[in-house]
């Protein structure tokens, strides 16, 4: 029993020490670069489209090829009371072979062939546009995980120094230098803090699968931690943007070819006013015939002939042309639609970041510095009850949501780049110059209790 019961205390010392390595271990940092190429290289939607693509330009190699040739045999003008005689009894009586080719007018072939052939550039730029929207929804994940992370850290920071308050309120109302409700708010901020550690752990685990999700692993695949970054600035004007959208863009380019494929259905269909031929040739083997009625040496003929249609039938020549002109303007202004989407994305998207660099800026130089004064003056007075517990909490609070708002204005930047990219079709040139700074450090001591002085002494003492 004793073996037993010194052997269950093992496993459970086991288990503790396992349990508690586990914890400690920590996921490597995630590269953003790797990521992207992990998306691009594993996402079932692209290899769909790369397929597509490759269907298509099967097609151009087909349109341009010209229809089987026919070959033909028959037995010719065999007499009916004699059906098994195949010669000798009829001079007109012959064995035909014969080959014949349909042709359609000159340029059709090399005509379809530009057709499909756009259509298919058209579907390859689409994949490109396509691995431009992936990269950039991996990175929006990316850094919406590095807001959440930075709101985690200070959330577990303010949660060490909401106890610690709790810890002062409850010391000086012991002594009788404060009141019971300043223990009570403390802990009420403490739960609601509580609260918003889960929420923002949630909001990670529905992040990590989004992010699983579009590089196409497991679900339950860990994402470790996200590294700072610096925040680059823009040196391309709007304008520049634009012409830059116009040369790398691949949804522009996609259109582009819709346009293309339009013009030269409207060309094929013009084309069709002129009838397609059909060239053949026959070849016949006769017999000689020497009898009563005939003499005939039998000489083998042959005959070369050529048939077209008629194209008659204007009406429905006119829709074809109508048909092409209608598809040829649909993807103009589809075209002209995407450029004037592209011009309102590009100055929106500006104007939004040069909004949060100047938050950035105006949080990191002004207002958070201010807020962690305002709070470390409330912390003196309120250690010598000049200020009261609210006070504490609403600075302490207030530095809170600045920090939050830092990160989050820190974030969105990024995703507003990446949301800028992605409309311009490529990198954009920029200069990094502000690092972005890690948070306070969480204190690695509670802070200090003041020593609180009982009011029957501190009367004494006065006398």
């Amino acid at each position: 029993m004793k073996y037993l019961c010194s052997l269950a205390s093992m496993l459970l010392i086991f288990l503790y020490v396992a349990m508690t390595w586990a914890e400690e271990v920590k996921l490597p940092a995630e590269n953003l670069k790797h990521l992207v190429d992990t998306a691009l290289a594993g996402n079932p939607e692209l290899k769909s489209s790369q397929s597509r693509w490759q269907m298509f330009a099967n097609k151009a190699k087909q349109a341009a090829s010209l229809e089987d040739p026919m070959f033909m045999f028959k037995l010719q003008n065999l007499v009916a009371r004699e059906p098994f005689s195949f010669g000798g009894s009829d001079p007109q009586t012959a064995k035909v072979i014969g080959i014949s080719q349909q042709l359609p007018f000159w340029g059709k072939r090399g005509i379809r062939q530009e057709m499909v052939t756009h259509e298919a550039e058209s579907y390859r730029w689409s994949i490109e546009e396509r691995k431009l929207e992936l990269a950039r929804m991996v990175r929006e994940t990316y850094y919406q995980l590095w807001a959440v992370d930075k709101s985690l850290e200070i959330v577990a920071k303010n949660l060490q120094l909401l106890g610690d308050f709790v810890t002062i309120a409850e010391s000086k109302y012991s002594v009788g230098q404060g009141v019971q409700q300043d223990i009570y708010k403390a802990g009420l901020e403490k739960s609601k803090m509580l609260d918003m550690q889960i929420t923002l752990k949630q909001q990670r685990k529905s992040l990590e699968a989004n992010l699983n999700y579009l590089l196409y692993r497991p679900g339950t695949t860990p994402v470790g931690p996200i590294t700072d970054f610096s925040l680059p600035k823009i040196t391309q004007s709007a304008e520049q943007l634009k012409n830059l959208a116009d040369e790398k863009r691949p949804q522009i380019k996609s259109l582009a070819e819709l346009v293309s494929k339009g013009q030269a259905g409207h060309r094929l269909a013009e084309k069709e006013y002129w009838p397609d031929f059909n060239l053949s040739f026959e070849y016949m083997f006769r017999e000689k015939v020497d009898n009563d009625m005939v003499k005939d040496p039998g000489y083998n003929m042959f005959t070369v002939g050529v048939t077209f249609n008629l194209p008659f039938q204007q009406e429905k020549r006119r829709a074809m042309v109508a048909e092409s002109t209608s598809e040829t303007s649909m993807a103009t202004e589809e075209l002209n639609a995407l450029r004037n989407t592209i011009s309102y994305t590009i100055n929106d998207t500006l104007a939004q970041l040069d909004r949060r660099w100047n938050l950035v800026e105006l949080y990191k130089g002004a207002i958070i510095p201010q807020a962690e004064q305002s709070l470390e003056s409330a912390v003196i007075s309120y250690r010598v009850s000049k200020v009261d517990f609210l006070t504490l909490l609403d600075g302490r609070m207030n530095l809170f949501n600045y920090e939050r708002e830092l990160y989050e204005s820190q974030a969105e930047y990024m995703m507003k780049l990446a949301q800028l990219e992605a409309a311009v079709g490529g990198e954009i040139a920029v200069t990094t110059e502000m690092p972005v700074s890690a948070p306070a450090p969480a204190p690695s001591e509670p802070v200090a209790v003041p020593r609180v002085t009982p009011p029957a002494a501190e009367h004494s003492q006065h006398h």
